[in-house]
């Protein structure tokens, strides 16, 4: 019962648009402004076990990249705030490639193609779980209510939610400075 409460209430947020930093007026979006949430060790959840077919069909699952930190985007290439974050996520991509995975999560797409088509415009060098039903985001949001893209979630090296940034990053050093805090306290 409770699974199929939080599928509605993920459906009912997810089908209102992605977020905007500048609001959004008339248009029914979802307002995000890139806040930053951290959650103590100590207080961390369950670990996120999401499973999902990349872009071009090959598995990936979250489970496989434990004893790293991981940054999950969540996105779509119809996000005008995914698209403006898209730069500094693949420049902190490449700053954090010795510390950290990173995972994008493609939601609402109508076809893999778009997905595929912003991955090339872009350089993304990293793999996304193609998710155009949103069931992936379930499993985050049993932990952290998952508002609409872009989202980005630091995941421990145990594979709990430690931080989560809701709307486009605020900049690269802000990710940057999250990734490094959570594998500081997780490497000891």
């Amino acid at each position: 019962m409770r699974r199929a409460a939080l599928l509605l209430a993920l459906v009912a947020l997810l089908t209102t648009g992605c977020s905007s930093l500048e609001g959004t007026g008339d248009k029914g979006y979802i307002s995000q402004d890139g806040s930053v949430t951290q959650i103590p060790a100590a207080e961390r959840d369950k670990p996120i076990d999401v499973t999902g077919d990349d872009l071009d069909g090959n598995e990936i699952s979250l489970a496989d990249h434990r004893g790293r930190v991981v940054v999950v985007n969540v996105w779509g290439s119809w996000c005008g705030p995914c698209v403006a974050e898209q730069p500094d996520l693949v420049d902190a991509a490449e700053q954090l490639a010795d510390r950290a995975d990173f995972i994008g999560v493609n939601i609402r797409e109508t076809s893999a193609d778009n997905a595929k088509a912003f991955v090339r415009s872009y350089d993304v060098p990293y793999p996304s779980i193609y998710d155009p039903g949103s069931l992936a985001l379930l499993s985050f949001s049993e932990v952290m209510p998952v508002r609409s893209p872009p989202t980005t979630f630091v995941l421990d090296k145990q594979g709990r939610i430690a931080a989560a940034i809701f709307g486009a990053l605020p900049s690269v050093g802000t990710l940057v400075d999250v990734v490094e805090d959570v594998e500081a306290e997780t490497s000891g």
